[in-house]
């Protein structure tokens, strides 16, 4: 009788995603843990090696935003006791750049609480990229400053931006339960725009808020419309004095599960463990290593991670080596999925119809 995890297996080498059935059962209890780790740890084999790419987080503008995300310390009527400050000058984040990247982080995502950018904003991103390349001029610089509006997303590749990061965080369907101040909508449109102006799409969620089996499953489709080339995944830290700061439902093992099945459904896509990791995954990390192909290194917007030690300690622990710049995170384009029309009208063979 054939396995349906090495099904499961064969199909995302051969890039084909799980059906919702195979995916609920990833999910539930009929696999152990372990079994559904090993079967898409061969995934992420196959397509990354033992290679983790570090990527940090430069918090550029904290606190005061106007959206009301429920999941979100930044947000509107927040009573969180975070860092709240305005732009910060470029000197200062490129000096925070330098010794991620001098610590191995090979991308750098800056990141600004707000809705949105202005032109004043996008400028400021503009000069700081400046900063940045002066003194690192190999890394990847990730721009993450909300919803886009038209000709925004140009500007910011003019500007040196490599992608854009934009998560959709939870499915269509309660979207509106974490959010009434932009809809799912907004978000999967400046995914668009981002892609449409050759910035590299970053797009994945937050798990943890209340989601069914089925809305995990359901976010992993909608994604996949998307065609992202990095797919954060974050656990939910439910930070006092934001609607959700009750919300501690994650164990270990439903968060390998999650990102097993977000394996499988993204094998050659960058799949970053990215916030709530340490909290939510806590002795079981070197397991979550061998379903994600990229991490978060050091701290994030509002909380603190692991140190950078911590961080490089377990990735040797587990057997893994950093990415390294000069190394191709994504495997080759397949250029041998497309085959030029030969038949149909203005041939004499018949279409495929």
């Amino acid at each position: 009788m054939t396995n349906p995890l090495d099904e499961l297996v064969t199909k995302a080498l051969d890039r084909q995603p799980p059906t919702r059935e195979e995916a609920a059962r990833v999910l539930g209890t009929e696999f152990d843990v372990l079994d559904v780790v090993a079967a898409a740890a061969r995934v992420r084999r196959h397509f990354f090696g033992n290679r983790v790419k570090l990527n940090t987080i430069i918090n550029m503008k904290s606190g005061l935003c106007p959206e009301d995300c429920t999941y979100c310390a930044q947000r509107l009527g927040a009573d969180s006791d975070i860092l709240k400050y305005s732009w910060v000058p470029p000197e200062e984040a490129a000096t925070a750049a330098d010794a991620a990247a001098t610590a191995g982080a090979k991308r750098i995502c800056l990141v600004a609480s707000g809705r949105g950018p202005g032109q004043r904003d996008i400028t400021r991103i503009s000069d700081t990229i400046e900063a940045i390349r002066a003194k690192q001029p190999e890394v990847e610089i990730c721009a993450c400053l909300g919803l886009l509006s038209e000709g925004q997303a140009q500007q910011l590749r003019g500007a040196g931006v490599h992608a854009y990061s934009h998560n959709l965080n939870t499915n269509e369907r309660r979207y509106g339960d974490i959010c009434s101040t932009h809809t799912f909508t907004d978000r999967v449109s400046t995914v668009r725009e981002a892609t449409s102006a050759g910035l590299s799409p970053c797009s994945g969620a937050i798990f943890g808020m209340g989601e069914t089996d089925e809305d995990v499953i359901s976010l992993a489709f909608e994604l996949l419309e998307l065609d992202p080339d990095s797919v954060p995944i974050n656990f939910l830290i439910p930070m006092e004095g934001t609607p959700l700061e009750g919300q501690w439902g994650l164990t270990p093992q439903r968060c390998l599960r999650i990102l097993a099945l977000y394996r499988f459904f993204f094998p050659d896509v960058e799949v970053r463990l990215a916030g709530g990791r340490e909290i939510h995954l806590r002795n079981v990390q070197a397991l979550a290593l061998h379903l994600a192909n990229s991490i978060f290194l050091g701290d994030y917007l509002t909380s603190e991670g692991q140190t950078g030690d911590q961080d490089r300690q377990l990735i040797t622990d587990a057997g893994f080596v950093v990415e390294g710049t000069e190394e191709t995170t994504l495997p080759p384009e397949r250029h041998d999925l497309v085959t030029v029309r030969r038949r149909g009208v203005g041939t004499d063979l018949a279409p495929n119809v």
